[in-house]
């Protein structure tokens, strides 16, 4: 791993250490856990909010993708040596 990709692993997990990230983290799971399907009177209301908690769903999961791949680049450098 270059120092370049580690700063921006290390910038990243600084950043979810955050009182401000957890926060905004449970605000999000919190707007994504309101949606409820008897609200929706029509199909496009139905697919707009379909769309947009696919949009919350992979905000939600953000933080363990970037985890997953530095762990990968990390398996990935170790096979190497």
């Amino acid at each position: 791993m270059t120092q370049e990709e580690q700063k921006y692993y290390e910038t990243y997990f600084d950043l979810f250490l955050t009182d401000g990230w957890k926060q905004f983290t449970k605000d999000l799971e919190d707007i994504y856990s309101s949606y409820r399907i008897e609200h929706y009177e029509t199909i496009e209301e139905l697919h707009r909010a379909k769309g947009e908690r696919g949009i919350l769903s992979r905000m939600l999961s953000f933080e363990q993708g970037i985890e997953a791949a530095y762990a990968s680049i990390n398996d990935g450098y170790s096979e190497e040596l």
